[in-house]
């Protein structure tokens, strides 16, 4: 009886608090949206996962429980930050620049699109600020730095930044980062019908001119050292995601780019995935904060939308008859590739009755909008890492 007694409070039922019951749940509801409703499977699967192994009492499954097994992959993967780049090495790796070298003004959208991430980042200072009376305005930079990335609506950009500048937001950011991801087919349309007219949705964008191989190759080069110059801190995220681009785009490294965007990447999400659930222990999510991290990173991504429209339509100010924009195609400007796409030219194709199918088109300012995320998360590190 003594030996039962001893194993019962050794067991992890002794240990369990309401916190571990709601996280629980949690992480059920994020396996649940990937499962049923196939939201972002690739990475929801691993985080719910991860959430309910991080608050299992005694089994050393979180993040930060010292000696345990995703506490080393967390510590390898997150604080070298090693994983978010080598998840850049595969999106370069299975990214077609050629729709946005084809027409470069869509760099001009993809920028647009980044509106949210300063609107959310201002607003997160604001009520931190009030939250936190205690804390120094380069902690509430740091924390709304954090928070505003995720309007760029990139998982791996949000879990660089957050790791360096915040890492007790980790999982709150990253979850909300994954979760407006899969909720791009919910979140944008509304917003492009009331930005747009049915004159607007009409628009059809010819066929751009076809780009020289020429220019694919030097294009990731000359990125890769531009923007580093400029901006050095962005260089692990843009310089690995055009490193493998340049694998697919030299014609000689097939089999590495191939390798660099399949079992590399997948290996990858699974670890990069399973690791921040880690970090989802209850005590540390259920706050305050983590409320507010869900809301403004829903303005943020929905401001990032409405940012590439409007830029879209104010761009067609300008423009001359021939030359114009379908504004839709800026919501494609947010770099959850190649889903913002997808949903573009679903929305277009069903609001003119299939005669309009921006697909390619919308591919321009979707892939500039890595871009242009991996460029605002190194000024956020300039400024305050």
């Amino acid at each position: 009886m003594d030996a039962l007694d001893k194993l019962i409070d050794q067991s992890g039922f002794a240990g369990l608090i309401w916190q571990n019951l709601v996280m629980f749940g949690i992480g059920g509801l994020l396996i649940y949206l990937a499962v049923v409703k196939k939201y972002e499977p690739l990475l929801l699967i691993p985080i719910g996962f991860g959430a309910i192994l991080a608050n299992l009492p005694l089994a050393k499954m979180g993040a930060g429980a010292e000696g345990g097994v995703l506490w080393f992959v967390y510590r390898l993967g997150i604080e070298t930050k090693f994983l978010p780049p080598v998840i850049f090495l595969g999106i370069g790796a299975f990214t077609d620049f050629r729709p946005l070298l084809s027409r470069p003004i869509t760099f001009l959208l993809g920028a647009a699109a980044q509106f949210g991430i300063f609107v959310a980042a201002m607003g997160a200072y604001a009520i931190f600020s009030i939250m936190q009376k205690g804390a120094t305005d380069l902690e509430l930079m740091r924390q709304a730095a954090s928070v505003g990335i995720i309007g760029g609506a990139d998982g791996p950009t949000t879990i660089f930044v957050a790791s360096q500048l915040a890492p007790d937001l980790l999982g709150a950011v990253a979850v909300a980062a994954y979760s407006y991801m899969a909720l791009v087919p919910v979140i944008q349309p509304p917003i492009m019908k009331a930005l747009t007219s049915d004159a607007e949705r009409a628009i059809d964008m010819p066929m751009a001119k076809p780009v020289s191989r020429t220019a694919v190759v030097l294009f990731p080069i000359t990125v890769a050292v531009l923007a580093s110059l400029f901006i050095p801190a962005c260089a692990p995220l843009l310089g690995m995601l055009m490193f493998g681009n340049l694998l697919r785009e030299s014609g000689v490294t097939d089999r590495l780019g191939k390798t660099a965007g399949g079992p590399l990447i997948n290996i990858v999400t699974i670890f990069l995935g399973l690791v921040v659930g880690a970090t989802m222990a209850g005590a540390t999510f259920l706050r305050a904060e983590t409320i507010f991290i869900l809301i403004l990173g829903a303005i943020a991504f929905s401001c990032s939308t409405f940012g590439g429209v409007i830029f879209a339509k104010l761009l067609n100010v300008f423009l001359p008859e021939g030359k114009k924009i379908n504004p839709c195609i800026g919501a494609a400007g947010v770099s959850a590739v190649p889903m913002a796409a997808r949903v573009v030219q679903d929305f277009v194709a069903k609001e003119t009755d299939g005669k309009v199918n921006p697909l390619m088109v919308a591919m321009g300012p979707n892939v500039a909008g890595v871009i242009g995320s991996a460029v605002a998360a190194g000024v956020f590190l300039a400024l305050f890492g």
